[in-house]
């Protein structure tokens, strides 16, 4: 994106949010007094905005859903800011939540303000010294499996968050719930369907013919990868694991065998993974990955294969969406060839694991 386009999207993400709405509801939450300052859009997307800004001497920041967001917006505001609230004695790092509006009569959608949170997006580039060390940045992958632990770690029911996903027969609807997805793009004209895909029906039956007959369930967070976690700027450690739109009750043992999907052993081509950081010298293998949280866990690892199988055959769908809007015109030509060649990558990769 250009610096122009950018800096007009971000003129826009602001423009949409009524700040003097703002001030006032916070005022009634007892959020200090006079007017909002120095707003700063930190991200904004199709689905999400979020923004830092000042208030009294003090700086917040805002989540809310995009203009342009699904239907199910203010919903997955809802419940970003339910995990929050209930992660607050616990040892998963996070962006302290402060308040949240679950209506929509103050910003025309539901919002929340969290703490804003001392880290860096190695998305957005790695600083130093992480950038000029291999053995911070091994120590920041295990870091990446620390928080998992953390998050298997989180009694459910005692933090609240009782009925926030269905966990009878949660393994057994994923393969044909995302199948079903798959073939839901039919409707986009000019998408060249299923067959496009090497390897999409062999990887889906072998997940349904080695899928585990039992898990623990537990918080998961769906979408748990390298760009998803702030890390600290004085060590390797998480500073706050981002982005809960996807959080359920589920079975955490996904959320491993998704940092695996998208994590790369040194050397590795035709990954499929749309998560690329640079530099990667130093970060662990994915072996290293699943022997850390063994061991921080006691967990039964055994079954590690058929959660990066599946995590593969599932981001490699998701991927196929945007390829199939791009075919009718709805998103972007590029990055929908692009996510083309990654799920088929990702597919591809999935069928080596599975022989």
């Amino acid at each position: 994106m250009s610096a122009a386009a950018a800096a007009a999207d971000a003129e826009t993400g602001l423009a949409s949010i009524n700040f003097a709405a703002l001030a006032d509801w916070m005022q009634a939450q007892g959020l200090g007094g006079g007017p909002i300052t120095r707003p700063q859009l930190l991200a904004g997307g199709t689905q999400n905005l979020i923004v830092r800004f000042d208030r009294g001497g003090r700086d917040f920041v805002l989540r809310k859903a995009a203009p342009t967001a699904y239907a199910n917006g203010n919903e997955t505001m809802r419940r970003e800011a339910r995990v929050l609230a209930a992660l607050a004695n616990t040892d998963v790092p996070h962006a302290r939540l402060i308040a949240a509006c679950a209506t929509d009569d103050v910003l025309g959608g539901a919002f929340y303000l969290m703490a804003p949170v001392d880290g860096f997006n190695v998305g957005t580039g790695m600083p130093e010294p992480h950038a000029s060390s291999p053995a911070l940045r091994h120590a920041m992958g295990l870091a990446m499996v620390d928080g998992l632990v953390a998050l298997r770690q989180v009694d459910t029911p005692a933090v609240g968050l009782v009925n926030f996903g269905r966990t009878e027969g949660f393994l057994e609807r994923q393969v044909s719930r995302w199948r079903s997805q798959l073939d839901s793009y039919a409707r986009y004209a000019g998408w060249p369907g299923s067959t496009a895909l090497p390897e999409v029906d062999a990887v889906g039956l072998w997940l349904e013919q080695h899928r585990p007959h039992h898990f623990q369930p537990g918080l998961q967070h769906g979408d748990y990868h390298l760009k998803n976690v702030l890390f600290r700027r004085d060590g390797p450690a998480l500073a706050a694991i981002i982005d809960w739109e996807l959080s359920t009750l589920g079975d955490p043992m996904v959320d491993l065998g998704w940092l695996l999907a998208t994590w790369r052993d040194p050397d590795e081509a035709g990954h499929g993974s749309p998560i690329v950081i640079e530099p990667w010298a130093g970060f662990p293998t994915a072996a290293e990955l699943v022997a850390h949280y063994a061991q921080r866990t006691g967990a039964d690892v055994s079954q590690v294969p058929w959660y990066r199988v599946f995590a593969a055959y599932k981001l490699a769908l998701l991927l196929e969406g945007s390829h199939a809007r791009a075919c009718a015109g709805l998103a972007d030509a590029e990055l929908g060839r692009r996510f083309h060649t990654n799920a088929r990558n990702l597919l591809l990769r999935a069928a080596r694991w599975t022989a």
